[in-house]
């Protein structure tokens, strides 16, 4: 996908947002919306700033990604407006002017102080609709988020236009670079540290552009679900290596999970390709009218089986989704939306007007319970965990029979194991973002 690619299918994906904003300014009645970028504030007690992150609302128009102090109006019948600080500043690199196949479709107006913008905003405050964060506020703009304009904006992001799906294609090409140096490093001897680094240097990207940290495990780290210690020297043995970590292009993120076995042939790996098999054939079901809650219910009963047949589970697959026993392994949600965020909004809106769809009971930390539809992107992440606290409850609760502790205390030293990919889901077979790119080298 070139940039020529993406300046054909732009047109079409803003035409989509001026009709959503449209409907959204009804809803709320309201004559405007105002978006700001999001600006830059300082750490507490301190003159350093906390990294900047871009208002989605925002970057959902246009791939500006480091913008603060910016501002978008969306007026009905008009051009977009793009108002956009590019100040006089010689201690920073100021912004440079925009350019690029999205341009040519707003008005841009440059301003050098942020008040500035106050002239070329809308006369009334009141008859906008401001989307933003509060630290955003200037003069009386004042983000308030208007509910029923926000219910209706989020629950619509889940749908993908073709843009958005090709930015994400390209994210997940660039986090595969990654990816690949990761394992090379890894292969290496390197430590969690050292092979961050790595990723980072092959993606392009640092902390302060990556959409998420970087969680990058060996061995019994792969057991601490948001491992984000990374230290800078390598355990000794080394036994295997989780890494999740993304890219971001233009504003849209890929998330991606990989483990690995330090060795190839043993039961560790063996696990790690069961896993991966079950959750391809997960991925293989993202299909419209499938409710996404049902199908985490169902990845519960694949990952028993995989478990029972790996020798972990005394009991059937069945008998261990129903009496809670795949929980301890498998605590975690199927996945969750993703897009302008890697957990994308409305995961649980049951409209666009608002509504909650309620998480299984049991399964408190599942990120999406909405029915599936064509233009949605979702991640499919399995997990298999060996956690001390965990099993130490499964003990307590006196279900500590319907496992063999000596096949748990052979995976313990190796943490666990996780596999992710960005799945796009459309009228007819799913396209599998992550896998695409892994296939193209």
């Amino acid at each position: 996908m070139t940039r020529s690619d993406l300046a054909s299918l732009y047109p079409a994906h803003l035409a989509v947002l001026e009709t959503r904003a449209d409907e959204a300014l009804r809803r709320c009645q309201r004559a405007h919306l105002v978006i700001p970028s999001g600006n830059l504030h300082l750490r507490a007690f301190d003159d350093l700033e906390y990294p900047y992150a871009t208002n989605p609302q925002f970057k959902a128009w246009l791939p500006l990604t480091n913008a603060p102090g910016s501002w978008l109006v969306i007026t009905p019948g008009q051009r977009p407006k793009l108002l956009f600080l590019q100040p006089h500043d010689y201690w920073h690199v100021v912004p440079a002017t925009p350019s690029g196949y999205w341009a040519a479709h707003f008005d841009i107006i440059v301003i050098r102080t942020a008040e500035e913008v106050l002239t070329h905003l809308p006369g009334d405050p009141a008859r906008c609709a401001i989307l933003g964060e509060p630290h955003s506020a200037l003069g009386g703009f004042i983000p308030d988020n208007p509910p029923a304009a926000m219910a209706y904006l989020d629950y619509h992001r889940a749908f993908k236009t073709a843009y958005e799906i090709e930015m994400m294609a390209a994210a997940n090409r660039t986090a595969v670079r990654g990816h690949h140096a990761a394992l090379r490093a890894f292969r290496a001897g390197s430590s969690e540290f050292g092979i961050h680094m790595a990723y980072c240097q092959a993606a392009g990207q640092d902390s302060s552009q990556l959409p998420y940290g970087n969680i990058i495990a060996l061995n019994t780290h792969a057991a601490v679900l948001h491992y984000m210690t990374q230290e800078r020297l390598p355990p000794n043995p080394l036994r295997s290596f989780l890494i999740d970590a993304g890219a971001d292009h233009g504003g849209y993120a890929a998330d991606i999970t990989r483990t690995y076995s330090a060795h190839e042939d043993d039961d560790f790996a063996a696990l790690i390709r069961a896993l991966d098999d079950a959750q391809q054939t997960l991925a293989a079901r993202v299909r419209p009218g499938l409710e996404y809650r049902q199908l985490h219910l169902d990845a519960h009963l694949a990952l028993a089986g995989v478990l029972r047949e790996a020798g972990v589970l005394r009991i059937s697959a069945e008998d261990a989704v129903a009496r809670g026993v795949s929980r301890v392994f498998f605590p975690h949600g199927l996945g969750h939306g993703i897009g302008l965020q890697v957990h994308d909004v409305a995961g649980f809106a049951a409209s666009d007007a608002g509504g909650i769809l309620d998480k299984p009971e049991g399964h408190p930390y599942l990120r999406l319970t909405r029915t599936l539809e064509a233009g949605m992107v979702v991640t499919i992440e399995p997990g298999i965990y060996f956690i001390d606290m965990l099993l130490d409850k499964l003990k307590a609760n006196g279900l500590g029979d319907t496992v063999d502790w000596g096949r748990i205390e052979a995976f313990k030293p190796c943490g666990g194991i996780r596999i992710e990919d960005d799945v796009v889901c459309t009228e007819d077979a799913p396209r599998n973002l992550t896998r695409e790119a892994f296939a193209a080298g």
